[in-house]
Parts: C-alpha cells; sequence; structure tokens
C-alpha cells in the first residue's frame, strides 16, 4: 500500500521527484519484507529497488536505478520484463505470473511476480510497482505432491495385480495339487470299501492314501507358508529370516549369509512384520532379477532403532522390461518403512550389485497407529 500511494503525492507529474521526497521511507519498508521490490516509471527505468531484488539481480544499487531490465538482466528475461511493463502501462491493469529464473548456484527457481499500474492524479499511468515472491519450495513440494500421488496410483495398480495374482496362483494350487490329492484319497476310500477288509492289497491302499495324505499336509503347510510363515508369529523374526534364507537357497540357487542378533528380537507385531517383508522383497529382487548369487543380510538392534542392510552381488538396477515392477516392489518398501516412521535408501549401479539399507525406530509401529 506505501508503494502505491507514491502516486498520490506525484503533484509535479515527475514519478522520480516524488520518489527523492521519500525514497527513504519506502527504502526502509522495502528492505524489511524478504519478497523482492521494485518501482519504474513508465518506460520502465528503475527508480526504487528493495535489498532482495538487488540480492536477485547482483547488481548494486547505482547499478540498478535509471536503468531498464535490458541493462539488469539477461536478453530474455529482459525481453519478457520489458514486454510485461507495456502491457501494464497500455492496458492499466494489474498482471499476475509465475516465471522461473536460475539463481546464483545454477539451480532452478520459481517466482509469483505482480506487476501493478501507478496513476497520477488524474488517473494517467506514470509506472509499474512490483513484487516477486520465491515460491520454489511450494513448488517443490507441489510437484513431489503430484509425484507421489503418481506413484501412489502406480502402487495401487500393481498391488491390485499383485493380488489377483496372487489369487490366481493360491486357487490354481488348491485345484491342481489338493484338489487332485483330495479326489485321490476320495477313490481310494471309496475302493476299500468296495473291496472290503479282506482283500489282499488292502494294506497297499492304505499307505498309498497315507502317502496322499502326507503330500497333501506338505501343500497346505507350504501354501500359507508363502502367504505368511508361521514361525514369523510363533518362533519370532530371526527365525523367520533363517527360513527365508534357507528358502531363496533352495528355490533359486542363491546363497544367503545372515549376521543377526544373537539374541531373540522382541519387536511389536507391525515392526516384525516390516522387517520381515523388506527382508523378502530385497532377496526377491536380489535373486528374480539381480541373478545374484549371494546375499548378505545384517541386522543390527539399537536402544531406539533397528537397521537392516541387504547387500547383493548381482546385476543392479538395469533398465530391462521388468524394471518398473521392481520399483514398484521398492516403493512398497520405502512406504513399510515410512509408515514406522523410518527411512529406507536404495543403492544400485549396473553390475555393481543392489545394497537396500532401512532404519526402523522401534517406536514406530505405535506411533503410526496412534
Amino acid at each position: 500500500m506505501a508503494i502505491v500511494a507514491i502516486g498520490a503525492y506525484d503533484t509535479t507529474g515527475a514519478l522520480g521527484e516524488t520518489v527523492d521526497i521519500y525514497s527513504a521511507l519506502h527504502r526502509a519498508i522495502l528492505n524489511n519484507i524478504p519478497d523482492q521490490a521494485w518501482l519504474k516509471d513508465r518506460d520502465s527505468r528503475y527508480i526504487l529497488v528493495n535489498d532482495a531484488f538487488m540480492a536477485a539481480c547482483g547488481l548494486p544499487e547505482e547499478n540498478i536505478l535509471e536503468r531498464t531490465p535490458a541493462d539488469v538482466w539477461s536478453a530474455s528475461w529482459a525481453r519478457k520484463y520489458l514486454r510485461t511493463d507495456r502491457a501494464v502501462v497500455r492496458s492499466g491493469q494489474r498482471s499476475r505470473y509465475e516465471e522461473s529464473r536460475c539463481g546464483k548456484d545454477g539451480k532452478l527457481r520459481w517466482y509469483d511476480t505482480i506487476k501493478t499500474p501507478i496513476r497520477d492524479e488524474h488517473g494517467e499511468v506514470i509506472g509499474t510497482v512490483g513484487i516477486s515472491r520465491d515460491i520454489t519450495e511450494s513448488k517443490r513440494a507441489q510437484q513431489e505432491l503430484l509425484a507421489s500421488r503418481t506413484q501412489l496410483r502406480e502402487l495401487s495398480a500393481y498391488l491390485e495385480s499383485v493380488r489377483e495374482a496372487e489369487r490366481t496362483r493360491i486357487s490354481r494350487e488348491l485345484h491342481d495339487e489338493l484338489g487332485q490329492s483330495l479326489t485321490a484319497l476320495r477313490l481310494g476310500l471309496n475302493l476299500l470299501e468296495s473291496q472290503g477288509h479282506g482283500a489282499h492289497d488292502w494294506r497297499t491302499q492304505v499307505q498309498m492314501l497315507k502317502d496322499i495324505a502326507d503330500s497333501t499336509v506338505e501343500s497346505v503347510q507350504r501354501i500359507a507358508a508363502d502367504l505368511r510363515p508361521p514361525m514369523l508369529d510363533e518362533l519370532g523374526l530371526i527365525a523367520a529370516i533363517e527360513w527365508l534364507a534357507e528358502s531363496m537357497a533352495e528355490r533359486g540357487g542363491m546363497q544367503c549369509t545372515l549376521r543377526l542378533p544373537a539374541t531373540p528380537c522382541a519387536f511389536g507385531r507391525e515392526l516384525s512384520t516390516a522387517i520381515f517383508r523388506i527382508t523378502q522383497e530385497s532377496l526377491t529382487n536380489a535373486c528374480r532379477h539381480g541373478r545374484a548369487s549371494h546375499v548378505l543380510v545384517v541386522m543390527c538392534e539399537e536402544p531406539a532403532l533397528v537397521r537392516l542392510r541387504i547387500s547383493d552381488n548381482g546385476r543392479g538396477i538395469d533398465s530391462s522390461p521388468d524394471r518398473r515392477h521392481r520399483s514398484l516392489g521398492l516403493l512398497g518398501m520405502h512406504e513399510r518403512a515410512l509408515m514406522l516412521g523410518g527411512r529406507l535408501t536404495v543403492q544400485s549401479e549396473p553390475g555393481a550389485g543392489t545394497c537396500v539399507e532401512a532404519e526402523l525406530p522401534k517406536a514406530g509401529a505405535r506411533a503410526a497407529t496412534e
């Protein structure tokens, strides 16, 4: 408001003379705001600038006053500033726009700029006043939010496809393995019923049915373990990770070296599940995508934190077609860590293996539910 009031004191019709009278007062006011602020005459010559403006363009006041944007800024920015100045003077309307330019550090920064016409007592436009606010952080936050939303949509779609694939797998195994085994048991029982106990091959039929029953029990246990290992709840996290490493060695031929706490870990269900799933996803990625032959799993318990480090000697993260699914798996691990108030980092280079490190607070599981 103080800047616009300059025009009201312009009894001579010369904006420069008015500014000379009130420049000390207005400079004191302008220098107490963090935004870049300036005053120009109708020919775009700078009449007054504040400290933030001088810091932005990197010039002292004597090299700015009585000069135009062409003398202060680069050619491309100068053309834009002169064009918007003329538009405000010609239309007599305020203009607001976002602009971006590189700072002294060479990094791109965003600004919200407002230019307003200044009128004399006759209503004639005699200059412009401008304020430019640095909105880089809010712009980055907005971009990160949009990127996060995109990632969440992709993750949601990926999880839905994984869920459907898991349902299909379970359905197939129930039909192919359990269904066939139960059908064989039913046929065997019918045969025993028709032959009676005196048949010569009765014992052979009973043994066959016992073998089928044993195989069925093993299939049920394997399917249940794939969904959630019972030992994670019954024997604890250490035993579950050891079982996971043994399973990976048996199924994928990948050697796993474990360096785990010697004593059982008294973690809550949420924390234990997160550590197990992060380890499971990392080992799966190392075996299936990284084609690693060896993985090292290190878990350290500290007073307030649990540190988990999983490194492999595989081919690292590459540009193969399945990278998108792997990146969504990594995103899922990040989300698990964030939900507990922790953090997860992934370091990988093509051909140099992958290292996943997680720091999870022991109180994170409680904090996440409060």
